[in-house]
């Protein structure tokens, strides 16, 4: 039985969300695996409890963002009204932002032991940026994190609003054409009456 909020969804917003849905749970996964992976040294259950206490907002804020990035480029793309097509860039940031935000958020797991492979990355920091830099980017990162998610959210808001304009412009060309159609037909008929 199909809750009732989706029989009103048309296919294409169905399979946009579904997309949405599947690919904001795989950047979860995602997430999960590369905290286990960089945490040999402790139970991967430990390790996962201790990302999902510290960095909840940034993980699940992290699969909304994705989700909702995905649903509404594929809903444009169902809609004919490729927004990412025009506006590639923002996809393109807002994917960078995704990424750089939950590197931040691997940092701030390090001091409790886990992502201790991090540790390595952490290491090499001062001879890529240099030492000031490397210091702010560790001792900055919940907020660097947050500011990544904020991007994510805020590109999510973007193309949301761009996609909304974009069916709001379709929906008038639509209707002005349904509008002179009939204007035509009628003086179609006019002219068939004035002949016949």
């Amino acid at each position: 039985m199909m809750p009732t909020v989706m029989r009103n969804f048309s296919y294409n917003a169905k399979m946009a969300l579904l997309k949405g849905i599947l690919l904001g749970s795989i950047s979860i996964l995602a997430y999960i695996i590369v905290v286990i992976a960089t945490t040999p040294e402790l139970p991967a259950s430990f390790a996962v409890n201790a990302a999902f206490s510290i960095n909840p907002i940034i993980i699940y804020g992290t699969a909304f963002g994705v989700g909702v990035n995905v649903f509404i480029s594929s809903y444009s793309k169902g809609m004919a009204c490729r927004i990412d097509k025009k506006r590639k860039w923002i996809f393109g940031v807002s994917s960078g932002s995704t990424a750089l935000s939950a590197f931040f958020s691997f940092f701030s797991l390090v001091p409790l032991g886990c992502c201790g492979s991090w540790l390595l990355v952490l290491s090499y920091l001062p001879t890529i940026f240099g030492s000031a830099l490397s210091v702010s980017l560790i001792q900055y990162s919940k907020p660097l994190s947050y500011i990544g998610l904020i991007i994510v959210l805020g590109f999510a808001g973007i193309s949301a609003f761009k996609l909304r304009s974009e069916l709001k412009n379709q929906h008038q060309h639509q209707r002005h054409k349904g509008i002179d159609e009939q204007y035509i037909d009628k003086n179609i008929k006019k002219d068939n009456a004035a002949l016949g």
